[in-house]
Formats: C-alpha cells, sequence, structure tokens
C-alpha cells in the first residue's frame, strides 16, 4: 500500500472549501468550530476516556461547558460504564449522529455530495449579510467540478 504524500493532499483539493464546509455543519447542528473538530478528533480514536478528551481540548478556546454540553445533546455516548472495581473509568465513543454528520462532511471535502441549498439551511434564508455571503460561497462550492 502506498503513502500519502504531500502533493497528493494537494491534487485531491481536500481543503479548498474545508471553512465554508464547516460554516454549513456548525451552524446546522448548533455546534461551534472548536466542538466540531473536536468531535472529528474524537471520532479518529474511536474510544476514547475524558481525559482523551481534556488533552484533544488543549489546542482549542477553553470552554469548562463543553463535555457536558456534547454529552448532554447526543454527540458523545457512554460505551462502557465505570463499576469501581474492575473498570475505573467511564469509556466514550462518538455517537451515530456525530459519526453521521462527519461522515457528510468528508463527502463534501471529497465533492461526492453538495451542501444542501434548501431552506432547511439556516444559511440559506439569508438573515444576515454573513448569511448573504456565504450563500454565494454554498453555490460557487456546489458549481466546482474539481473538489
Amino acid at each position: 500500500m502506498r503513502r500519502l504524500e504531500a502533493d497528493d493532499i494537494k491534487d485531491l483539493n481536500l481543503m479548498k472549501h474545508y471553512r465554508i464546509i464547516r460554516k454549513w455543519a456548525c451552524r446546522n447542528n448548533d455546534l461551534n468550530d472548536a466542538d466540531l473538530e473536536l468531535l472529528i478528533y474524537l471520532d479518529c480514536l474511536d474510544m476514547f476516556r475524558k481525559k482523551d478528551f481534556q488533552d484533544g481540548s488543549y489546542s482549542y478556546s477553553w470552554d469548562n461547558r463543553r463535555w457536558n454540553r456534547l454529552l448532554k445533546q447526543g454527540w458523545i455516548v457512554v460505551w462502557r460504564h465505570r463499576n469501581r472495581t474492575t473498570q475505573k473509568y467511564h469509556i466514550y465513543k462518538t455517537s451515530i449522529k456525530c459519526k453521521q454528520l462527519i461522515k457528510r462532511v468528508y463527502r463534501m471535502m471529497l465533492g461526492k455530495e453538495d451542501i444542501p441549498t434548501s431552506e432547511a439551511n439556516s444559511i440559506i434564508r439569508g438573515n444576515t449579510y454573513t448569511d448573504k455571503v456565504l450563500t454565494k460561497a454554498i453555490y460557487n462550492v456546489n458549481k466546482d467540478k474539481y473538489r
């Protein structure tokens, strides 16, 4: 199996529209940028402890409520409960909802799926100037055949 090189990733244009796709994912799923990127990190770990979450949080802005919010909103679920004798700590994993969102973001980055342009997309409604600019960017991303 051949290893990926930096030029291979550049040729895929993988990061070309990442910012617009990230904005869509965050706005329509009540997340902020740091939450989404941290969920992608945790999804790569597969199963993790709260300490792994804390280690992953060091590179993002401090949010004391992030863990509880992600757990309560169903982005993170308990895979194994602790029992204070043989299992000393909970083991967590990202939920099905989280995995589906991340896979959808990956498909959009690869150009296999377009960013939705229906009214269900809160950006398309165009309530603010920023939404109108992002709407134009979304249409440009969807037109780009080389992503």
